[in-house]
């Protein structure tokens, strides 16, 4: 009977235009990603430069950090933007912003933290430190150190746990525990280690081995997070 389908309908109708806006985001993800004039029309059209373009992007596609990086889900805070303030008065007052504050999906639910650089950001420095060895960029570095700065800032604050609050100051039942959060830092391509022949072995070893040895915030690069928001799309489709 028409009473019974027209729920699932409905849904099924739903679920095919966030497939479609998502495929159309994918889209724009990777003209983003490669096409510099691209970006810089998006620049001029939204008047923004750089990270910023990239934040206002992952404001409207918080989709993208979905499971994109962490088996976990991530989602943003209840009604709240991912750009936050995590230092000041509290969490939402005046202090150092962080570029996304994200919670993990669960029976108990942890805050999660992002800061997103540009994809034109180098990975390493254009000189070997040593031969055979190339040293992390300053971008690369410094995105490392204001990550950890910014958790550490935000722990003094929060504590253990945060009980979200809302504009009234009335309690909203939302809680996120802070135990040794993680953290992401998304910064530059792969691509920089390409060349006509292959990619560069020593850069790309010396760019895997600092990441990997680095525990807090893990380092993504922008390629990475465009291939596995490709792969909610394609699984979307394939459901």
């Amino acid at each position: 009977p028409r009473s019974t389908l027209f729920p699932y309908t409905t849904l099924f109708r739903s679920d095919l235009l966030t497939l479609a806006y998502r495929k159309r985001q994918l889209d724009r993800f990777g003209k983003l990603l490669s096409d510099p004039e691209y970006f810089e029309g998006e620049q001029s059209q939204l008047d923004r430069k750089g990270e910023a373009v990239w934040q206002l992007f992952f404001e409207e596609n918080p989709w993208v950090f979905g499971y994109g990086l962490t088996f976990l889900f991530l989602s943003g805070l209840d009604k709240k933007k991912l750009e936050q303030f995590v230092a000041g008065a509290d969490i939402w007052g005046h202090g150092k912003r962080t570029d996304a504050l994200l919670k993990t999906r669960g029976a108990i639910e942890a805050f999660c933290f992002v800061e997103i650089k540009k994809h034109t950001s180098p990975l390493l420095k254009q000189s070997t430190y040593r031969s055979g060895s190339w040293a992390p960029s300053e971008d690369l570095s410094g995105g490392v150190v204001q990550s950890q700065i910014t958790v550490a800032n935000a722990l003094k604050r929060i504590g253990e746990k945060y009980r979200a609050k809302d504009e009234a100051g009335n309690p909203t039942g939302e809680q996120i525990f802070a135990h040794q959060p993680r953290s992401f830092l998304v910064i530059g391509s792969l691509e920089e280690f390409g060349t006509a022949l292959g990619p560069n072995d020593e850069k790309y070893q010396s760019f895997e081995l600092y990441r990997r040895n680095t525990l807090r915030p893990e380092i993504i690069t922008f390629d990475e997070l465009y291939e596995r928001a490709k792969f909610i799309v394609s699984s979307a489709e394939k459901t």
